[in-house]
């Protein structure tokens, strides 16, 4: 029978890999990388505060980088139907980004699968560069301890339940769907919240 112990020895005899691999993992992803090394952190493979100076590192070249791609696919390819797809998007979830960016871009953390879109988005509509970068700084600082922490939480339960490597995995990977489905539900409870403050204010400016 194989334990967590061949994960967390496999884990430490490779931490710089593991190292490169969560910093890559947040520029390209971000939750589950987040919530797995959380996870790692628990069976004591990875040190939890240097995974959150690589989650950091890597939060902020993404930032950086997505802001920038912005820019760049606006002068190229503004009129492409791309960004038509791109302002939808994000104004389905963020109706008021033109007149609240910082918060858009802080909430967009927390939404899986719009926050590298408001990021792009931010980039293309030329937010300013100081009031972006405060809000993922701030968000990204509440986002990655949480994340973490939830992993963590994961983990301990999983591991009080079964040492057995695929029992464990079975469990955290039922932990994740849940929580996907936690954030699928609140995203579409911010979005409906959003949708009728914003029609609110405009019946209000109306009359």
């Amino acid at each position: 029978m194989h334990t967590v112990e061949i994960l967390k020895h496999f884990i430490e005899n490779n931490q710089l890999l593991a190292y490169f691999v969560i910093f890559l993992g947040i520029i390209l992803e971000g939750e589950i990388v987040v919530i797995s090394t959380g996870v790692l952190s628990s069976l004591g493979a990875v040190s939890f505060w240097w995974s959150f100076v690589f989650i950091i590192l890597g939060g902020m070249v993404k930032t950086i980088g997505c802001y920038y791609l912005g820019m760049i696919l606006y002068k190229k390819y503004n009129q492409h139907n791309f960004f038509k797809y791109l302002e939808r998007r994000v104004l389905y979830f963020m109706p008021r980004f033109s007149k609240k960016p910082f918060w858009s871009i802080f909430i967009s953390k927390f939404i899986m699968g719009v926050n590298y879109l408001v990021l792009i988005f931010s980039g293309y509509l030329k937010i300013n560069f100081k009031t972006y970068i405060k809000a993922e700084v701030f968000s990204t600082f509440i986002w990655a301890p949480a994340l973490l922490s939830l992993g963590f939480f994961f983990s301990q339960i999983a591991f009080s339940y079964s040492k057995e490597i695929s029992r464990f995995s079975l469990i955290v990977f039922l932990f994740l769907v849940v929580f996907l489905l936690f954030d699928k539900l609140m995203a579409s409870i911010y979005r409906i919240f959003q949708f009728l403050k914003s029609n609110g204010i405009d019946n209000n400016e109306k009359k």
